[in-house]
């Protein structure tokens, strides 16, 4: 069996920590500054993390290949399948015609004015999207809807990461939270109550920041009311939902109460008119039919949306997912690696679910075929248009996660929560950029709460904390490191033309990310010591 080492670098923790993070740096820099596509600079990364493995902690070849083609298998189910799924809804939407019809039903409904638009589409639609998919595609989704109203693509795609940090946490029907009460042993109920405090104020506060970035403080003045409503009445539906109600449902009524919300507000009351915002008309003109195109009334637009939110509701409900669920034992990997920090073996189990959340999208996908009636020659095609649009993704998001299960079998992962969580007085703060870390890597805040819930809850029992306030810190952490994850930024723009532009986009994103996650330090920190 192998045992982690700690600390493998001269007995250095500062200089193990230095070395456990290069492969993070590596694909950082790769991507944010060299400005390399996604699956180049991951692939650097997880060659410098194999390097690191073999001759600075020693991990055996065999470990090595088996921990990599684990996170691989892992990336291709239940990950990829979930995001291709969603993608696949999304052709199926345009090649029906009510992708083109739900453009249509919002230039109809809506003011002629950019900047609401994006409030709507990029903070309560693509929130709504994320509560029943995630992995990127609500990134994708909202904003090819945006390119499609006159946004520049790195500007849509920019801002909708930015957006889609708030409802990260309470995804997939609050599969994140499940997960981490699981790891942690604390209650879901109260983990996910102390969570939705956690990001209530950013939920409220992001919509006010993606706006200033856009338009400049100026415009505050011309459209707070709605920004008031839409941002307030999902962050109060995300403290009452997740205190009261339940964390399951969190997101969904969240996103549901402010995109309604926002929309009836939107009857009542309109902003001032600001040519510079409005939107080109050529952006507003129907887009020219060819033969066999379906057109009728643009509510239909509305059919996939509604359809993937009731039929994964209806799934979790049931517990469909369950149904015909394996778990694997990984060969020469399960229980071949100790772990220093926790004294237990490490586990290596891929839970094979047929029937998981990304079926349940692509049945959404089927139904909504069937609904519009949808040729079987354009149902190839929304396939074949799906297959090319994801292909490089699926190899990105496969490089990415084989290195975080690399880093977490060698001990590389470990050795950086240890490093973090002997900063004692001043791990409130840092803790949430656990969280950040490992949702970098792995691209889901699912994925980061199994990797370093538990270290959270022993490094808080260690230091006399509330072991509740930083596993929830570590959700809370990893929804801010959501837009700069490759795996999200990945399939982002698998959709645009910024194929292969990834780094631009991350380095558009990063700074934000930075702040965003230094505020909520500074929120974990006055939680802990102020408000207990």
């Amino acid at each position: 069996m192998f045992i982690q080492p700690l600390v493998p670098a001269g007995h250095s923790l500062v200089l193990s920590f230095l070395l456990a993070a290069t492969p993070i740096l590596t694909t950082l820099i790769l991507m944010g500054v060299l400005r390399r596509p996604a699956w180049q600079a991951t692939l650097g990364g997880l060659t410098v993390g194999v390097i690191m493995a073999l001759f600075v902690w020693g991990l055996p070849v065999s470990l090595a290949v088996a921990s990599i083609s684990n996170g691989v298998i892992f990336s291709f189910l239940p990950v990829m399948w979930i995001a291709l799924t969603a993608l696949f809804l999304f052709n199926i939407a345009k090649e029906s015609g009510r992708f083109d019809a739900f453009r249509q039903w919002i230039i109809t409904h809506l003011p002629n004015d950019r900047r609401i638009m994006l409030v709507v589409l990029g903070f309560c639609f693509s929130a709504a999207l994320e509560g029943v998919a995630g992995f990127g595609t609500p990134v994708a989704i909202t904003s090819a809807l945006l390119i499609m109203l006159g946004f520049p693509a790195l500007e849509a795609l920019t801002y909708v990461l930015i957006f889609n940090s708030a409802p990260v946490a309470f995804g997939g029907l609050g599969i994140p939270i499940t997960v981490l009460a699981s790891i942690t042993g604390l209650p879901a109920d109260t983990l996910g109550a102390t969570i939705g405090h956690q990001i209530a104020p950013f939920a409220f506060f992001i919509p006010f920041y993606v706006m200033v970035l856009y338009a400049g403080w100026s415009t505050l003045r011309q459209i707070w009311p709605v920004l008031v409503v839409s941002s307030g009445s999902f962050a109060l539906t995300l403290v009452v939902a997740s205190s009261w109600i339940t964390y399951s449902l969190t997101n969904v009524l969240s996103s549901c109460v402010s995109l309604l919300a926002t929309i009836l507000f939107l009857k009542v009351w309109k902003p001032v008119t600001d040519p510079a915002y409005a939107i080109d008309a050529h952006f507003l003109q129907q887009p020219a039919r060819k033969e066999g195109d379906w057109h009728g009334p643009h509510w239909q637009g509305w059919i996939p949306w509604i359809t993937v939110v009731l039929v994964v509701i209806v799934w979790d409900s049931l517990h469909i997912a369950k149904i015909g669920a394996t778990p694997i034992k990984w060969p020469g990997l399960d229980h071949q690696v100790f772990i220093s920090l926790y004294q237990k073996s490490y586990a290596a189990v891929w839970n094979f679910e047929p029937l998981g959340t990304g079926t349940a999208i692509l049945t959404s996908a089927l139904l909504t075929a069937l609904f519009t009636r949808l040729a079987p020659r354009k149902i190839w095609a929304a396939l074949v248009t799906t297959a090319r649009q994801g292909w490089l993704a699926v190899v990105t998001v496969a490089l990415t996660i084989g290195l975080a299960f690399l880093m977490n079998y060698s001990g590389m992962t470990y050795t950086l929560g240890y490093a973090v969580a002997s900063t004692g007085v001043l791990f409130p703060f840092v803790s949430v950029f656990l969280g950040w870390i490992a949702v970098f890597l792995t691209g889901s805040d699912t994925s980061g709460n199994a990797l370093f819930g538990n270290l959270q809850v022993a490094a808080a029992h260690q230091l006399s904390l509330d072991p509740v306030v930083f596993a929830s810190a570590n959700s809370a952490g990893g929804v801010m490191g959501k837009m700069i994850s490759p795996q999200n930024i990945t399939t982002g723009v698998s959709v645009t033309a910024l194929k292969g532009q990834e780094g631009v986009v991350l380095a558009r994103t990063f700074k934000h990310s930075l702040f965003l996650t230094i505020c909520l330090g500074l929120m974990v920190a006055v939680q802990q010591f102020i408000m207990r």
